[in-house]
């Protein structure tokens, strides 16, 4: 048995997935606090959906299969999608939930348009761009997992330096404000961090369904903590477990996509929290939170 676990963690490409997955969950689980905190959960499902046409132009634009391209162009599509909701929230009378809505559709109906084109050509299929709708998490390398790595650091650095200003903005935004805090700066640092952990996280989880990385994990830590700090370690716990038993899963039963599998275990871990958290869960004399 200990033989079998040991060959089981000792293959290099089932490490390194593993390795991505973890520490995805870990980062997306830390900045998911934030995000719900700021209520800008529903920001990373807009970036995941606009990620789609940028994907697809770096295919047309360049003709080429490459992942550091492609990831490119979805990040300056979902820019592109940020800066747009601002825009629209700023220059009209639609409030940001009708904003997110209006370029989520307008930029994945066009993903899905270029996507149906660029398999229409003769080596369209050859591309690989469709598994981005749902992700493929056996794909990742080394590359991959050392950029999740570098991101995984540059976010704990971020969080550290900026926690009492974030928690600030978090819970007093007027406040925040009125004491002279960079509250704009502060706004698209979060947003730029999100951004960036959406685009790599779609190579694992998807288009479709990376947006629950800033969610779940998040949602699941506010049942059992009772500060911010102790929230923000719990998300990284759940969302580091959510991806071990993901990928663990997957690989085990094979032919099972990890990303949506990581997403299952989130919501599963987000349901025991739901019921069974002490003081708040629903079966355990909870209130409402």
């Amino acid at each position: 048995m200990i033989e079998a676990i040991y060959s089981f963690f000792a293959d290099p490409n089932i490490q390194w997935v593993l390795f991505g997955t973890m520490l995805l969950g870990l980062t997306g689980g830390v900045l998911s606090v934030f995000a719900v905190l700021r209520q800008q959960s529903l920001l990373g499902d807009v970036i995941a959906h606009a990620a789609l046409p940028g994907i697809c132009l770096s295919y047309l634009l360049f003709g080429i299969k490459s992942v550091p391209l492609f990831l490119g162009g979805a990040l300056v599509s979902g820019l592109l999608a940020g800066w747009l909701i601002q825009v629209i929230v700023r220059h009209s009378k639609l409030r940001q939930d009708a904003a997110l809505a209006i370029v989520l559709s307008v930029f994945f109906g066009l993903g899905l348009m270029l996507l149906t084109y660029i398999q229409q050509l003769p080596n369209g299929n050859q591309a690989g761009l469709s598994r981005f709708l749902f992700g493929q998490a056996a794909s990742l390398i080394a590359s991959d997992v050392r950029l999740i790595a570098i991101c995984a650091l540059v976010t704990a650095v971020v969080v550290i330096l900026f926690f009492e200003q974030w928690k600030t903005l978090c819970f007093d935004p007027i406040f925040a404000a009125s004491i002279g805090m960079p509250v704009k700066m502060l706004h698209f640092l979060l947003t730029a961090l999100i951004v960036v952990i959406v685009i790599i996280g779609i190579q694992i989880a998807g288009v479709v369904l990376v947006a629950a990385l800033l969610i779940t994990p998040a949602m699941s830590a506010r049942y059992w903590s009772q500060s911010l700090a102790s929230m923000i370690w719990l998300s990284a716990l759940f969302g580091c477990l959510a991806g071990l038993l993901g990928t663990v899963t997957s690989v085990v039963l094979g032919d099972i996509p990890t990303g949506p599998v990581i997403i299952l275990y989130g919501a599963i871990i987000f349901l025991l929290s739901l019921l069974l958290a002490p003081g708040k869960g629903l079966l355990m004399g909870g209130r409402r939170s």
